[in-house]
């Protein structure tokens, strides 16, 4: 029997109709999502390095994968750890779950570096520095096409630092659907992916971005899924 996979349509449909059907708010699944992360996350660092403190630096767009990196940091810092979170946006460009999250952060006192629209190679160097795990929240499903300027250098800087990588749902830079790398494409050492693997993570040569797998839940119930991967859509009837 073939693994369980979702394309980008699929997974959209899943938390439009958790939300308007289950009454799932946007937020609970986002927290969920993050928290999930972060619990993983958080076993990888008791393995690799042990259960002191580290240093993790979490790279954010400006969409809801950006959101989950926001709420990463914030339960990673309640565990101790010290999260650096950089953010390729502005402020203001933040919309919805990924905005209320931002803001939670921005109340928490937690280092926040700004990046906006611009590179700032040496910047950056300095951030990535002595860090543990590089936390990749930077695109997410919804992204089609080649990383635009700077996510395509920032890319590559991320690539080659030091610091394993762990992507948020996908390596940004792969297209999740067709598995096909862009040529900025993160190369992860691990991958927590939502509900479950994405159809593209199956191509030929896609596990060199992905990394090792992880399938996390996020409180979407069960039945919904099976409805979605069966392409069912009660609102629809």
């Amino acid at each position: 029997m073939p693994p369980t996979t979702l394309t980008r349509e699929q997974s959209r449909q899943a938390d439009r109709r958790a939300m308007e059907e289950y009454g799932i708010s946007g937020l609970v699944l986002m927290e969920n999502a993050g928290r999930g992360v972060a619990d993983r996350l958080c076993q990888l660092l008791a393995v690799a390095v042990g259960d002191a403190p580290h240093k993790v630096v979490i790279c954010c767009g400006k969409g809801n994968n950006a959101g989950d990196g926001f709420v990463i940091a914030r339960h990673l810092d309640l565990r101790g750890h010290d999260v650096r979170v950089l953010l390729w946006a502005e402020p203001s460009e933040l919309t919805g779950d990924a905005e209320v999250n931002f803001r939670i952060l921005e109340k928490t006192g937690m280092r926040i570096e700004i990046f906006g629209n611009q590179h700032d190679a040496t910047r950056l160097e300095g951030q990535l520095s002595g860090a543990a795990w590089i936390v990749d929240a930077l695109l997410g499903t919804g992204a089609q096409g080649k990383p635009r300027p700077p996510l395509d250098v920032v890319i590559e800087q991320i690539n080659t630092a030091p610091a394993p990588i762990l992507a948020v749902d996908l390596p940004s830079g792969l297209d999740c659907d067709t598995g096909q790398p862009a040529r900025h494409t993160v190369r992860a050492v691990v991958t927590c992916t939502f509900l479950a693997a994405k159809t593209g993570f199956l191509a030929p040569g896609a596990d060199k971005y992905t990394g090792q797998l992880h399938v996390l839940d996020i409180g979407t119930p069960r039945k919904l899924i099976d409805e979605v991967l069966a392409g069912g859509d009660s609102s629809r009837r």
